[in-house]
């Protein structure tokens, strides 16, 4: 198990920077999420909750960032959530980040505070949409009045760092609306905010409603100008667009995040949670039942183990930095890697810059606007 890896030293250069807990519990699924989640029960909860509340008990090594993602973290009692936060006390660093993610059906005053007194220093809110018939198409269980009150409601409980997620190109949404959502959004004195595009994952409700011609997607062009916009409008609002899909104010970056994308080690506990330690990447069995016996049996959590080779790893750094505003620093890249990026990725290079997606320099590459667009096909050819 990985509290084992930690305790024998293994690797101790590469240590885990980041520790990911997935809450797999929801009231509802909605109907564009392919993330494992399984629908909430206290009685699957309480003994989940335990077991993770064991294994963080053999972790013995510092974290820069926590995660407490899902599902719905925030739909789990208030018992609950105590105990978590309780076991998770050893890890709260002053200078640590200890990221929550709440949906707005579930978050309420007394759980804020809970957060907030249990070391919990960034809430994510996951907003959406501030339309009720959006969130109602995208099958989300909160309205707009939600939304808003648990943003509010962070801000009363002291969060001085508070992230939300929306989704633009939903089904029947134009620009127009689009423009209206940033701009509330924009509105509330937070300080990160996450732009994403919708997508059909396959086989999700959404996906097949799709196949069935049940809803019609959003044309592509108008999808790119929405994005273009949340690109132009978000930084004359004070935020830096950081990263391909996140906006923030100046030093409220998620770092959490910031550790993926720098291709850093990190623990992930919970049912099809990833982990990737000294270039090992696993991911655990997705099934939250088949987690617990797992566990109370002694057995492997991972379902899967891939161990990477030196050149793999150095293009997996560059495939997911580049995802940044920032780029691939020449410099920043051989320290991590210990390989020449130019020399390594020459053969595309040329090729991304005659599309007119990259950028580069004598010091290193980055996305242009046109290249964000299309951040899959340069990340793709990167690796």
């Amino acid at each position: 198990m990985l509290g084992t890896i930690f305790r024998t030293g293994y690797l101790s250069n590469k240590m885990p920077q980041g520790l990911y807990i997935h809450i797999p519990f929801c009231r509802q699924k909605c109907l564009y999420c392919d993330f494992y989640s399984a629908l909430y029960a206290e009685g699957l909860a309480g003994p989940y909750i335990q077991v993770i509340l064991k294994q963080i008990q053999r972790l013995d090594q510092d974290f820069s960032s926590i995660y407490i993602g899902g599902g719905t973290p925030s739909v789990l009692s208030r018992d609950l959530l105590n105990k978590l936060l309780t076991g998770l006390k050893k890890f709260i660093k002053k200078d640590a980040e200890f990221t929550i993610e709440v949906n707005p059906e579930s978050a309420d005053k007394e759980k804020l505070k809970l957060f907030f007194d249990g070391g919990v220093n960034r809430i994510s809110i996951g907003v959406q949409s501030f339309d009720d018939k959006k969130l109602n198409s995208l099958g989300r269980i909160h309205n707009a009045k939600q939304a808003v009150e648990t943003i509010e409601l962070s801000k009363k409980t002291s969060f001085d760092n508070t992230s939300i997620d929306m989704i633009f190109g939903v089904s029947k949404e134009d620009l127009k609306a689009w423009k209206a959502e940033l701009e509330k959004a924009a509105g509330f004195g937070i300080q990160h905010i996450s732009c994403y595009s919708l997508s059909y994952e396959k086989d999700t409700p959404l996906f097949i409603m799709r196949e069935k011609k049940e809803v019609m997607p959003v044309d592509d062009e108008v999808t790119s100008e929405m994005y273009q916009y949340a690109m132009s409008y978000l930084p004359g609002k004070g935020f830096v667009h950081y990263e391909v899909s996140s906006f923030s104010k100046p030093g409220f970056e998620c770092r959490h995040n910031l550790n993926y994308w720098d291709n850093n080690s990190y623990v992930g506990l919970g049912p099809s949670a990833v982990s990737y330690i000294g270039g090992i990447r696993s991911e655990n069995v997705k099934d939250v039942k088949g987690y617990i016996n797992r566990f109370s049996k002694g057995m492997n959590l991972a379902i899967s183990k891939e161990e990477l080779p030196p050149v793999q790893m150095a293009k997996e750094s560059a495939s997911v930095k580049i995802r940044t505003k920032e780029g691939i620093g020449y410099d920043w890249f051989k320290n991590k890697t210990g390989f020449d990026f130019l020399e390594l990725e020459k053969s595309v290079l040329e090729a991304l810059a005659g599309q007119g997606l990259i950028e580069y320099n004598e010091k290193g590459i980055r996305l242009t606007d046109k290249g964000f667009l299309f951040v899959d096909t340069v990340s793709s050819a990167l690796l």
